[in-house]
């Protein structure tokens, strides 16, 4: 089975942000390793998508001016496999910066068994309120945390954190 990380959206009622949750597969992913520019403006990655094809550009610019031949051409494709393992991470960072929360990981055989087994756990869980920010950090107020957080979990490279 594969494992999916739930992203729940900024606002709304906790039935209608259970509703549009969106699961993102933890896996490598073929399409973005096949034509990652596209595969980022598909998953509305905009930035992401200048920087891949400014990259395999310009990594196949520099190979074929440095006389590598076919060589040359072939360095875009480590971007490609780059997008490819981590593509699925990059998602879930864009997420988070539009204001998604992480729910947790479900597991599922597709995306449907996965979506099914998070309305059940979600629909079991109570509402618990979120904790809100601090206004001034404690570290500024001099006050130690009572706690010490644990690394953030990451799928790849890039940890996507938790709320």
């Amino acid at each position: 089975m594969a494992s999916h990380v739930v992203m729940l959206p900024p606002s709304g009622s906790p039935q209608s942000r259970s509703e549009q949750a969106i699961l993102v597969r933890d896996r490598f992913s073929w399409p973005a390793f096949l034509v990652p520019p596209l595969w980022f403006l598909w998953h509305r990655l905009w930035l992401e998508a200048v920087v891949a094809i400014a990259v395999m550009g310009g990594t196949t610019v520099i190979g074929e001016l440095a006389g590598m031949g076919p060589a040359g051409s072939l360095m875009g494709l480590l971007v490609s496999i780059y997008v490819g393992l981590e593509g699925q991470a990059m998602r879930i960072a864009a997420l988070r910066r539009r204001g998604y929360t992480q729910w947790g990981v479900v597991e599922g055989g597709n995306a449907d068994e996965a979506y099914i087994r998070y309305a059940h756990e979600a629909a079991s869980a109570p509402d618990e309120p979120e904790p809100s920010p601090a206004i001034v950090p404690a570290e500024i107020t001099g006050q130690r945390p009572a706690y010490r957080a644990a690394p953030a979990p990451s799928l790849g490279l890039i940890p996507y954190g938790r709320n």
